[in-house]
């Protein structure tokens, strides 16, 4: 059912999307439990992502539910892959660098990565991490350093965190100031939230 139209929800909708980024996006990597990618998708929409993608090989597709017309799932674009292969490729196609998370001897800090150009990170299952075929695929490794006795955040508060550096540095750069979609973009979009 649509919402009722008004000039208020329509200039809210508008002021969003003139801050969506199509240039950052996460992959959620067989994430199994619904209120992580839940949680995910909400940080998603508080930090301005446009799309997400969804590989699931191994875990069921998560039931997302139906609780309210506010939930962040109405309002991030999420694409589903079942091929590591073909959705590097296409993230590739589409000008993205790719990391991914994890603890190999491999991986470097976060904020030793330039997040600044078009960025896809992916996140690991929360009990095996990033899938083989996608490491196999994926070599830049990163982590969120920690000072504590637990060696990781749980997934949701870690893609926040990563959001967070991504939009921290490309706000010191001034990019948060220029529009990510080009009008046409922004035409097709509003008249689709109109609906939701």
């Amino acid at each position: 059912m649509s919402r009722e139209r008004t000039p208020e929800r329509e200039e809210r909708i508008r002021n969003v999307l003139a801050h969506r980024r199509k240039d950052l996006t996460l992959v959620m990597d067989n994430i199994w439990d619904p209120h992580n990618v839940s949680a995910i998708l909400r940080s998603c929409d508080a930090f301005g992502v446009l799309r997400v993608h969804l590989h699931y090989t191994t875990e069921p597709w998560p039931d997302l539910g139906k609780k309210s017309s506010a939930s962040a799932k109405k309002w991030i674009d999420r694409v589903r892959h079942q091929d590591a292969a073909s959705l590097v490729d296409q993230l590739h196609g589409q000008g993205f660098r790719i990391l991914r998370t994890g603890f190999s001897d491999t991986a470097r800090p976060l904020w030793d990565f330039d997040l600044f150009g078009p960025t896809a990170v992916i996140l690991g299952n929360e009990h095996r991490g990033v899938s083989p075929e996608l490491c196999a695929l994926v070599p830049d490794e990163l982590f969120i350093p920690m000072r504590g006795m637990v060696q990781s955040f749980n997934v949701s508060v870690a893609a926040a965190l990563i959001l967070y550096e991504a939009m921290r540095q490309r706000r010191e750069r001034g990019l948060l100031d220029e529009p990510s979609l080009a009008p046409e973009e922004m035409e097709r979009l509003a008249a689709d939230w109109l609906t939701r």
